[in-house]
């Protein structure tokens, strides 16, 4: 349920961050006021392929009743890799984001093309939409249908969270400010789809695609069991087993390292380079 809420609010506030953007924007730029019924068109046009998104998935899982495990487990490992890539994304475009979308905005408004704001808005609630159906869905793959209310009103609590979490932001306060919002949310991410791929390997071992190489490498069941409510919930944020194999360990301790090597090159490709010193003659 945590990694409901977690996903359903990172996802919802990137959301709002754009679309709030736009909406200042258009609202502050004498001539401009009238694009923002086609900024409301993109959002509703987002939401809609978001959806349909979720449909044609759910679909697809109904489609292969003799390949749902193999199914789900191909979604678990893709949405670690989109977990991984909006980590490092944000990290290139963050600082910039807003810039560029008003420079985009600007050269709309020289061409009185709203429809441009309205495509711009619809691929952004479409990525954050379609990124939280492939996470969630990855998420719930394995939840008993019993769960799946409560998972939905978790997920209608992310959203009531993401939309405080912004109004805070929008404050432009010193506790909680776009920098620190997304350093912090960016080690969660990193480490739910650190469960995201455990999970996946786990899956990948009972179907005998890939093998334990040793079970039970270690037991810390007496420290923290991983099927009780504290463990469970480390175990779902950040991939913790009480007695994983060592397969499961050496993609674990594999992933953190390609993640070390990923966010050194994001860093080093985020530095402006440096003035070159002038020459004397």
């Amino acid at each position: 349920m945590e990694q409901v809420i977690f996903v359903m609010w990172r996802e919802s506030v990137e959301a709002l961050l754009v679309v709030g953007i736009l909406y200042s924007w258009l609202s502050l730029t004498p001539g401009a006021e009238s694009g923002r019924r086609w900024l409301w068109g993109g959002v509703a046009a987002g939401l809609s392929l978001a959806a349909l998104l979720g449909l044609g998935i759910y679909s697809a899982q109904e489609l292969l009743t003799n390949w749902q495990d193999q199914f789900q487990t191909i979604m678990v490992l893709v949405a670690a890799a989109l977990i991984v890539q909006m980590v490092l994304w944000m990290r290139v475009h963050g600082r910039t984001l807003k810039r560029e979308l008003e420079q985009g905005l600007s050269l709309k408004l020289k061409q009185r093309n709203w429809w441009g704001v309205a495509v711009l808005a619809a691929l952004a609630i479409a990525r954050e939409g379609s990124e939280a159906v492939v996470f969630l869905y990855g998420t719930l793959a394995a939840t008993p249908t019993n769960d799946l209310p409560l998972m939905g009103l978790a997920a209608g609590g992310g959203l009531l969270a993401a939309f405080a979490t912004f109004w805070l932001l929008q404050l432009g306060g010193k506790v909680l400010t776009w920098p620190r919002f997304f350093r912090f949310t960016e080690v969660l991410l990193l480490l739910l789809a650190a469960s995201l791929v455990t999970t996946g390997v786990e899956k990948m071992q009972a179907m005998e695609w890939l093998p334990p190489l040793m079970d039970g490498l270690w037991n810390t069941s007496w420290l923290l069991p991983d099927m009780g409510r504290l463990g469970g919930l480390v175990a779902g944020i950040t991939g913790y087993r009480a007695q994983p194999s060592l397969m499961t360990v050496l993609v674990y301790v594999g992933y953190w390292v390609l993640m070390a090597i990923l966010l050194r090159r994001s860093r080093a490709g985020t530095r402006m380079p440096s003035a070159p010193s002038p020459r004397h003659a």
